[in-house]
């Protein structure tokens, strides 16, 4: 008789710890896209964009939800599906393309030689997310011209609304930020290349 209640209790707690461990939520991960369909005139510019620097408080895989002033929540069932400063190098370079009107755009992590006439740098000073309400964008940037090393240095502070709670929404105004980062970048080559002409 003692073995059958064993028995029977012992698979009773088998059967609640499977479904407690079926009942976890599986994780959702979540990339930056692209956002410029504007097709700039063909041109012969050459950019590469890197290295990018994120905030070491953002830099992990779990969204970085921020709840106040001095406190944050790591969403471990919501997270990036790369790096954040890999996918906003790939971003950017993706934007640039469009805005810029040419296909030599890569990430500074895939140039092989010095051969691209400009370079953008990144240092991404806030990168703020908070679901159902905005996403938040500041950032320092500079362009390089290799063949006189002329640059030109900028602050990106981007504030994007987001009415919906899903992090696709987040994911999306986050998105929008990048866009309007690579669009100052894209102004500065052009007006460095209009000076060095």
């Amino acid at each position: 008789m003692r073995r059958l209640v064993r028995a029977v209790m012992g698979s009773a707690v088998l059967a609640i710890l499977g479904a407690g461990c079926s009942s976890t939520p599986p994780a959702r991960f979540y990339t930056l896209s692209p956002t410029s369909t504007q097709a700039a005139a063909a041109s012969e510019l050459s950019v590469a964009v890197g290295p990018v620097a994120v905030p070491a408080a953002v830099d992990r895989p779990q969204i970085v939800v921020s709840l106040g002033p001095n406190s944050v929540w790591l969403d471990e069932f919501n997270r990036w599906a790369a790096p954040l400063q890999d996918d906003i190098a790939r971003v950017v370079a993706e934007n640039l393309v469009a805005m810029l009107g040419t296909p030599r755009v890569a990430r500074a992590s895939q140039t092989v030689s010095a051969g691209f006439s400009y370079r953008a740098v990144i240092g991404v000073e806030s990168f703020e997310s908070v679901p159902g309400e905005m996403a938040r964008l500041d950032a320092v940037w500079t362009v390089i011209r290799s063949t006189d090393a002329a640059t030109q240095t900028g602050r990106t502070t981007v504030r994007e609304q987001t009415t919906e709670k899903s992090y696709e929404a987040l994911a999306a105004a986050h998105s929008r930020a990048v866009g309007k980062l690579s669009r100052d970048i894209a102004d500065a080559v052009g007006a460095l290349e209009r000076r060095g002409r």
